[in-house]
């Protein structure tokens, strides 16, 4: 028997067309948070031992420090690794405040796997799953993963562990959820960010989603409370790439690896009116504004030869991050926006943030191009 890795396009999209019409994706009814509130059989994950190698800043959590992770590339696309405090301007509502804490290491990750198990998976499947080897490969030995699945509710499959073998076994003995199932993505996100609260360091989301949601208006603005007052970068990761292009669309389309979809910050209505009644247009653009929000990137794969390479990009960025941190002026438990600027020594601005602005263009004389992504803001703690 040959294994089919790359089903044709017809039939994936007159497979998953025959899914929502037989009813295995529906919109509820009822509210969408009762079913994905937190599965009381799954708790939060333990926090992983702490490496010997870890700094003594991340030992700990600090109420009112806000911490922000920042990833500096150049050009190419190189990390850059050779920036110092000097070089770094955090505005608070466009106010210059003060750094308190600054470290450039390749401080270890706490990482979840977070894989979307309902029906329309099921199809692609094999896609991530042959590939995700190559995300445990490129991670650090200290480095922590876990694993979280979700169709209506999240589930946490396994918790924290350096064992990436364990993790490589937990995914092939993944279960799809075949029946009737809401998809309830911006809820379980939700909760798997409950999950990650208490744990201290650098902490990560690999999402692994087609980034359909059923669960009705309301619930993205509620997930967009929590993304703003986490530290966890969220990385989303495409699935259906055979099924998101639309018919007739050129297949020059760009690739996962440099395919940059317009911005937004609109909260993302994944209600549509075409046949399925659900819109991968409208999917993107939700992927694209947890990242945005969260300093992270989103990454769209056309097919599973791309996963390897994506897989390997996330692992270097999760190892390769600024961490900054200032204390917030105001008690008014509003969410603030900030920005990261490199300045150099004469203090004149060299990049905005990717979150925030335009990629930096190079001035004259030469001067590094650099490329930055860092969380859109924060929630300032109360009087």
């Amino acid at each position: 028997m040959t294994l089919m890795l790359f089903p044709p396009r017809a039939y994936l999209r007159a497979a998953f067309a025959f899914f929502v019409g037989a009813g295995f994706l529906c919109f509820p009814a009822h509210s969408a948070a009762e079913n994905a509130s937190q599965n009381p059989q799954n708790p939060a994950p333990e926090p992983p031992q702490e490496s010997k190698s870890q700094p003594p800043y991340r030992m700990a959590v600090h109420v009112d420090l806000v911490n922000v992770e920042v990833t500096v590339t150049d050009a190419r696309g190189n990390f850059v690794g050779d920036l110092v405090r000097e070089n770094f301007r955090v505005l608070d509502e466009g106010v210059p405040q003060p750094l308190t804490h600054f470290a450039s290491v390749e401080a270890p990750a706490q990482v979840l796997v977070l894989v979307e198990t309902g029906p329309a998976v099921y199809l692609i499947h094999q896609q991530h799953l042959l590939a995700a080897y190559a995300l445990l490969e490129g991670l650090a030995p200290d480095d922590q993963v876990a694993l979280g699945t979700y169709d209506q509710s999240a589930r946490l499959a396994m918790t924290f562990t350096a064992d990436k073998n364990a993790l490589a076994g937990a995914i092939d003995r993944l279960r799809y959820n075949l029946g009737m199932a809401d998809l309830n993505l911006f809820d379980s996100l939700a909760a798997a960010l409950d999950w990650l609260a208490p744990l201290p360091g650098k902490k990560a989301i690999v999402l692994l989603s087609t980034g359909l949601d059923t669960s009705g208006a309301g619930r993205y603005e509620a997930l967009l409370q929590k993304l703003r007052a986490s530290e966890v970068v969220i990385l989303p990761v495409a699935l259906g790439g055979e099924l998101r292009e639309p018919p007739g669309k050129s297949d020059k389309k760009p690739s996962g690896k440099n395919h940059k979809k317009k911005e937004t910050t609109a909260p993302p209505a994944i209600f549509a009116t075409d046949a399925t009644g659900l819109s991968f247009e409208k999917a993107d653009q939700a992927l694209e504004a947890i990242a945005l929000e969260t300093g992270g990137r989103a990454y769209f794969p056309r097919d599973a030869r791309e996963f390897t390479g994506i897989y390997h990009q996330i692992a270097a960025l999760l190892r390769h991050q600024y961490s900054l941190g200032f204390q917030p002026t105001m008690r008014d438990a509003r969410f603030h926006r900030i920005e990261v600027q490199i300045v150099d020594a004469s203090g004149r601005v060299l990049a905005p943030a990717e979150a925030s602005g335009p990629s930096a263009r190079a001035p004259a004389g030469g001067i590094p191009v650099y490329h930055l992504r860092a969380r859109r803001g924060y929630l300032a703690p109360g009087p």
